[in-house]
């Protein structure tokens, strides 16, 4: 059996918590990550909401553009494929040992999580506030 990792994303950054979770699934731990909703990114919030504004928009017909999900739990996985190398063998199985969740389920709710931030100053915005102003 793999050896399992549960990291909590509250006030965690979102990409350095992608790099994270992406090198521990390469290195064969299955990767749980928790609370994807409070998964923090970091700069101005007008600037990150028009920058996803137009990464939604662009979409085209269902055969083109790029296919960016509209909930936090999926553009975070996103985020970590994007870190792997995810078209070749040991990428796939890689990504096939993440896992996240928009809360914490029953069966994560015991076990040990690794707390991958601390609170932010400055600015910020979470991914369930993203979502919020975009959809």
């Amino acid at each position: 059996m793999e050896k399992e990792i549960v990291i909590d994303g509250k006030h965690a950054t979102m990409g350095r918590l992608a790099s994270y979770a992406a090198k521990q699934a390469l290195i064969g731990y299955k990767v749980v990550i928790v609370n994807s909703e409070e998964v923090v990114i970091i700069g101005n919030k007008k600037e990150i909401i028009n920058r996803y504004h137009v990464k939604f928009k662009r979409g085209g017909s269902s055969l083109k553009g790029p296919k960016i999900e509209k909930n936090p739990e999926r553009l975070l996985k996103r985020t970590i494929r994007g870190m792997l190398s995810h078209k070749q063998g040991r990428g796939a199985d890689a990504f096939d040992r993440v896992r996240c969740y928009n809360t914490t389920p029953k069966e994560y709710q015991e076990s040990k999580k690794i707390h991958a931030g601390k609170e932010k100053t400055g600015k910020f915005i979470t991914l369930k506030q993203l979502f919020e102003v975009i959809n």
